[in-house]
This record gives structure tokens, C-alpha cells and sequence, in this order.
């Protein structure tokens, strides 16, 4: 029985033309707007009229190779108005296009070229050189410019319909291999009249910056084009940055990862640039609600935060950002699309309550390409559901009362330490409400076998967090302890995925802080401080704990806490509040907090009596 709530959500049924294709669609709008800039790139552009005359040359030149459809086509190749000319192509051609990266490792090309079995591979002089070897039939567009140039620019007959596949994409797999996203034309065509409906289809000046083998940039280089957009494509060889091509071009809308805005407003220029946007799009990743505040600093138009995995299509719900809440909800579904929060027996959730997010519609890919087995467990049919077909996406999300979408991070971000759920997001969240604080990721460690702690790694701002256990503190207000990171990283700037994400594997790289062990003036001056010291020695495992080294920068979690307060409590014949421990993290500090333990105070007889028994 599905919730009432979810009966609302998902009411989002619209008509639109499921026989279309993208190629008919962008043939529509060149036939609209023929002299209309379509593509800038790197000074030099093309009209609707001879971007659809250049793409037919090349998709008749394709259509002799064999190209037809759900045939793969390979992209790899430099940004510029070839690689417009190219998706399109292939597109007309009947065919499905493969993001290859020139980027990316060969290893990672060559399992993508055998796996998908591509028989054409598009691509210019200069990266042909990064292809690795294969069987494909290798073009290369600049130097084989004269000889497609003889092709006619008449229109292509690409025999291709809605089923037919506009593109495989290929993400990280689980196993180590990425896994090919077979995506239709008619998914595509949905996901188009969604972003109608979700952020207005008024053409304007468009700054494509996002990699296509990101599926998002499908947003970026398609649905513009099939609604009249000026496609700014966004180089790669450093010429331009992305403020100079906001004010040169006059560029109204931006799409990224919350990642790269950040880095953005690093730059006053690029800051300020941003202002000049009417509308920002923000998506791949979690948006924090800091990132908003920074941004509505120099930004008054509209926001946008995208949700979204590949297998449903690009983005599935999007939520207006007016103000900055806690957290940023993703909003609501698209046009044809519907949202359901199920617990691990694929029940419905009770309303408000947390489930791992399925999404259902016309958006829902055809599946995995070659693996049966994975897109059987991903992709499910269940009778309850009014959706024919689901796709699970690991991620944990819950319907708040107002209708929008909280979303909760990956269940696989829902770790377990010392018998305790934890949710990362949760604290990255918290984190970034710190004064000084700018960007925050939460990883589990476990640089010793059995020892799992949780480690934050920070960007801080220009004035910085006063310290590390500054934020501990503040932690400590709003979370229980074994939710406290054990540890606080800053580094310049979070590591990168190629798609602009954060890439937590990188960070598990980067050791987490080791302070270098004190000298002789850091060593007890008195029995309490020698107490205490001995007590986070043997709970650490150490020789020695400085007098002013933080316990929790040596490794101590909740686990070494209560073990070092049972051990003082003994000690000391009363009891020591668990939180002391936390807030008076060096040896000095908890010395001097805990009641009657100056320097010049003796100890309780009943821990001298204990003391002197072990000596006897």
C-alpha cells in the first residue's frame, strides 16, 4: 500500500511525443532558429544551420561505416564545436555514443572499447595519440575534415525510434570495472520535458563545463540545442577560465558539481562572475547549505539543486533553493517520474521516515550493458508499486512534511562503529556550520586492524576554525560521542574525481594527523597529570602522551574514552562525566579541570592505597 504522501509526490504524469528522438528534436529547432549561434568554442562558432549541415555530413559518412541503430560510436576528443558536431552525428546516424575520455587511464579505454564491442571510435590528430590500441575503425575529424566535407549536408533518414539507445555510459562498478548505463532515446526525451517544466525552456547563453563522460552534460550540449540555447563549450587547454567566458559571452546559465562552485568562489573573479548568471544549477553531489549562503552573496538569480543517479537519466527530482535551511532538500520529482522510500524488505517506509530512495518512470534506463545479473538487482519490477519498473538507488533519503525530498547520503555512507549507525553526511553537515569551516568530508579509517575511527578531512576559509578542538566542542553539542571524529585534516582543497565529485578513496591516501610527540617539557609535572597520563598510555597503546597533545589526534574514539574514564574513576574513587573527557582532550588541561587536582593537591587515599598495592 503506498503512502499518502507518496500518492502526491508522484503524481507528475505529462504528455509528450514518445516516438521522438533527440536527433528529431535538435533538426526541429535548426529548422525554427537556422541563424542563430549554436555552439562557441575557443572564439569561433557555429549557426543552428551549420552545426545540422556539419553533423549530417558526418552521420552520412557514419551511416557507410555501418553506424545504425543502437550501434556504438566512441567519443574522444578535445572540447570544441567537434565535439557537438560529433554527439549529434551519431545520434542522426541512428547510432549511441561512448564517452572516452582523452583523460582518463588506458587501461580504463581499453576495458571500455572491448567491452563495448565499438566498431567506431571519433576523434581528432591529437587524441588519437592517448587511444589505446584497438580493433576500431579509428576517424579523426581534423584531418579527415576535406574528405567528410564531400559527404551531402541533406538530412539523414537514421532509422532510429524512441527504444533505440541514445548513449552507454560507463561508471565506477563495484568489482573494479566500470559497468556501461544503457540510456534510450526516449529516456532522454522525458528528462527534456522534465527540465521544461523544473527550470523553463527560455532560451539563453549556456556555459557547457562538465566532461561528457558525466552524464549531466547531456543538460549541457542536447537539451540546449534542442531548445534554442547559445552552447558556450567550456575549453580545456587553460585559455580561457570560466569568468572570462561568463562575461565574454554574456552567459546566463551554469550547471557544476557543489565541488567546483566551491573552488570558483575561491576566486574573486569567478565569484564575482557568478553574479552575472540568471539561473545556477548544482547536483552530483550533496549541496551544502554554506556553499548557498556563500553563493546568494553575489547571486540573486534562481538556484537549483539536481538529484539524480545515470541509470534514471540524468537528473530525476530538483528543488528551487530560495533559502538555506540545515540542509538543502532535492525537491520533488520530474514530469513521469516517481519517487518510493522502502525499507530492506522493499516495504514502504512510514511517512517521514527514512528509506533508500527508488525511482520509478519513463526515465528508468534499459539496464547494464552485458550484465544481466547486475541490472536484475538493480533494476527491480515490484506488483505493489505503480511504476512497471524501479531502479535502487542506494541512497537514503525521506519525504519531509512539506513534500520535498531530504536526501540522507549513500547507504554505503551509513557506516557501523562499535555496534553504532552512523550517518557521515550528518556530521559533514554540522561541520560545515562551523565558523572557518568551508568544506568537510567524514571517512571511516581503520589504519589498524579491528580499530575503525572516523577521521574529518576540512577546507577551512581565510580566518580558519580557531582549532581542532574548537570543532570537537562544538560537536560535542549536537552530536553523541561515538558520532565525534577521532581526528580534524585541513587540507587546500579536497581531492577530485574526474566528474568533479569528492573522491573519498583519495582521501583514505592522505594519513590523518600524527603531532609530533613532545619533549621533556611536555612530560607530567605532578601525580594527577601522571594519573591521567598513564591512564591514555595504556588505553592508546603508547609509550608516552605529551602533556599537551590532543588524545584524539593520537587515535582515542569513544571506545579508548570509556575505558580511560572507568580507568580514572577507579583512580580517583568519583565519578568523572564522560563529556570532561571529551571537551579536555591533553593531559594538561583534564589535570587541571578535574575537581581538587592541582599540583599541590594529593590524590584520594583509596587510590594511593591502590597505587601502593601494585607496587607490594
Amino acid at each position: 500500500m503506498l503512502l499518502a504522501q507518496s500518492l502526491d509526490l508522484n503524481q507528475t504524469d505529462v504528455e509528450y511525443r514518445r516516438d521522438l528522438t533527440i536527433a528529431a528534436l535538435f533538426e526541429a529547432q535548426a529548422a525554427q532558429t537556422p541563424d542563430a549561434v549554436a555552439v562557441a568554442a575557443d572564439r569561433r562558432q557555429l549557426s543552428y544551420r551549420e552545426l545540422d549541415e556539419r553533423s549530417n555530413r558526418l552521420a552520412r559518412y557514419l551511416q557507410g561505416l555501418g553506424v545504425g541503430p543502437d550501434t556504438l560510436v566512441g567519443v574522444s576528443m578535445g572540447r570544441s564545436e567537434l565535439l557537438a558536431i560529433s554527439l549529434l552525428a551519431i545520434l542522426k546516424a541512428g547510432g549511441a555514443y561512448v564517452p572516452l575520455d582523452p583523460g582518463f587511464p588506458k587501461d580504463r579505454l581499453s576495458w571500455v572499447i572491448e567491452d563495448s564491442g565499438m566498431a567506431v571510435i571519433l576523434t581528432t590528430a591529437e587524441t588519437r595519440e592517448r587511444l589505446p590500441l584497438s580493433a576500431s575503425i579509428i576517424i579523426e575529424l581534423d584531418s579527415q575534415a576535406s574528405e567528410l566535407a564531400l559527404q551531402s549536408s541533406r538530412a539523414v533518414a537514421s532509422g532510429a525510434v524512441g527504444q533505440n539507445l541514445a548513449y552507454v555510459m560507463y561508471t565506477s562498478g563495484s568489482t573494479g570495472k566500470p559497468k556501461g548505463v544503457m540510456v534510450e532515446n526516449r529516456n532522454v526525451v522525458n528528462f527534456f520535458v522534465g527540465m521544461d517544466r523544473s527550470i523553463g525552456s527560455t532560451p539563453g547563453v549556456w556555459l557547457a563545463v562538465t566532461s561528457i563522460s558525466f552524464d549531466i552534460s547531456v543538460l549541457e550540449l542536447l537539451w540546449t540545442l534542442t531548445r534554442g540555447f547559445k552552447v558556450v563549450i567550456h575549453g580545456d587547454e587553460g585559455t580561457s577560465t570560466i569568468a572570462d567566458e561568463i562575461l565574454r559571452h554574456n552567459v546566463t546559465h551554469l550547471q557544476m558539481t557543489p565541488s567546483l562552485a566551491r573552488i570558483l568562489t575561491l576566486d574573486l573573479r569567478a565569484y564575482a562572475a557568478l553574479g552575472h548568471l540568471k539561473q545556477l544549477l548544482l547536483g552530483g553531489e550533496a549541496v551544502p547549505a554554506s556553499l548557498i549562503r556563500q553563493v546568494r552573496r553575489v547571486f540573486s538569480g534562481q538556484i537549483f539543486n539536481m538529484y539524480g543517479p545515470t541509470e534514471t537519466t540524468i537528473w530525476s527530482t530538483t528543488h528551487p533553493v530560495e533559502e538555506a535551511g540545515i540542509t538543502i532538500p532535492i525537491g520533488r520529482p520530474i514530469a513521469n517520474t516517481q519517487v518510493y522510500f522502502l525499507d530492506e524488505h522493499l516495504n514502504p517506509v512510514k511517512e517521514g521516515e527514512i528509506g533508500e530512495l527508488f525511482i520509478g518512470g519513463d526515465g528508468v534506463a534499459r539496464g547494464y550493458w552485458k550484465r544481466p545479473d547486475l541490472t536484475g538487482s538493480r533494476f527491480l519490477t515490484l506488483p505493489s508499486l505503480a511504476s512497471n519498473r524501479i531502479y535502487r538507488t542506494g541512497d537514503l533519503a525521506r519525504c519531509l512534511p512539506d513534500g520535498n525530498i531530504e536526501f540522507l547520503g549513500r547507504a554505503d555512507f551509513q557506516v557501523k562503529i562499535r555496534g553504532h549507525r552512523i550517518e557521515l553526511g550528518e556530521i559533514e553537515a554540522l561541520l560545515e556550520q562551523c565558523p572557518g569551516v568551508r568544506q568537510a568530508v567524514v571517512v571511516v579509517r581503520e589504519d589498524k586492524a579491528d580499530d575503525k575511527r572516523l577521521v574529518a578531512y576540512l577546507v577551512a576559509d581565510a580566518t580558519g576554525p580557531e582549532s581542532a578542538n574548537a570543532l570537537r566542542t562544538a560537536l560535542m553539542a549536537k552530536l553523541p560521542d561515538y558520532m565525534l571524529p577521532s581526528a580534524f585534516a585541513f587540507l587546500p582543497e579536497l581531492p577530485l574525481t574526474d566528474n568533479g565529485k569528492v573522491d573519498r578513496k583519495a582521501l583514505l591516501l592522505i594519513p590523518p594527523p600524527s603531532p609530533a610527540m613532545s619533549a621533556v617539557a611536555s612530560q607530567p609535572a605532578n601525580e594527577i597529570e601522571r594519573m591521567v597520563a598513564a591512564a591514555w598510555q595504556d588505553a592508546l597503546g603508547v609509550e608516552s602522551v605529551g602533556l599537551d597533545e590532543n588524545f584524539f589526534d593520537l587515535g582515542a574514539h569513544s571506545l579508548t574514552v570509556a575505558e580511560v574514564q572507568a580507568k580514572l574513576q577507579e583512580e580517583l574513587g568519583r565519578e568523572i562525566p564522560i563529556v570532561d573527557l571529551f571537551q579536555f582532550s591533553t593531559v594538561r588541561s583534564l589535570a587541571m579541570h578535574l575537581p581538587g587536582t592541582h599540583a599541590s593537591v594529593l590524590v584520594s587515599d583509596r587510590a594511593r592505597r591502590r597505587r601502593m598495592a601494585r607496587h607490594c
